[in-house]
């Protein structure tokens, strides 16, 4: 019987937060038996609609809290035993090619490889990603087929569909990344992850209740 309670990881490489939640969906994943959908939106695209800014720009200048937040990331590295995160020392990176790519991949049925190529780039051995040869580089050094990705993801159906799906994000309530959405309900952050999972799990009871 499939699974009819769908959950989405909305997601932007540009984000760390979503690279280090994403490390902790498999252990939830096992856990719950529901397999996360993975939703590529563009964050600049997010931003830009809903007037928010990321945390590099919102903290600057704030006594106290990006100490705190700073804390709080490694906190969760070390709840979810995280060894491989770094951060970027070209951040913020322009992701709007990532990002195409992206749903370029999925079009091209190598999502997976592309996904862990891009965040190996991003967040693992951080490089320039918003960087045409870089970028280039990156994707090759790690297998991925990169110029005829790189072709498709100029593709009028490649840009409408990141549109369409930031946009949708948006009007479901996302105002930043990374998103998740179980069944209609929104979460927002990697420090939500335990109340998704929460949420999976009595969706999932009451799914079973009702069928009974």
């Amino acid at each position: 019987m499939v699974n009819p309670l769908k959950v989405e990881f909305q997601f932007d490489f540009g984000s760390p937060n979503a690279y280090l939640a994403e490390k902790a969906i498999p252990a939830i994943e096992k856990r719950t038996g529901v397999k996360f959908e993975y939703v590529p939106v563009l964050l600049g695209g997010i931003y830009k609609a809903t007037n928010n800014m990321s945390p590099f720009d919102s903290l600057r200048g704030i006594k106290n809290k990006p100490e705190y937040q700073a804390l709080e990331t490694e906190r969760f590295i070390r709840r979810h035993n995280i060894t491989t995160f770094k951060s970027n020392p070209f951040f913020p990176v322009n992701t709007l090619m990532l990002m195409r790519g992206a749903v370029a991949a999925k079009f091209e049925n190598v999502f997976d490889e592309y996904f862990r190529a891009a965040y190996h780039h991003m967040w693992e051995e951080p490089k320039k990603m918003d960087d045409v040869e870089t970028f280039r580089t990156a994707f090759k050094a790690s297998g991925i087929d990169v110029d005829k990705l790189f072709v498709r993801a100029q593709q009028d159906d490649v840009k409408k569909k990141l549109i369409d799906l930031t946009t949708d994000a948006v009007n479901r309530g996302a105002f930043g990344s990374p998103t998740f959405f179980v069944g209609s309900e929104m979460f927002f952050g990697k420090d939500q992850l335990r109340d998704v999972e929460d949420s999976i799990v009595e969706q999932l009871s009451a799914a079973k209740v009702k069928t009974a």
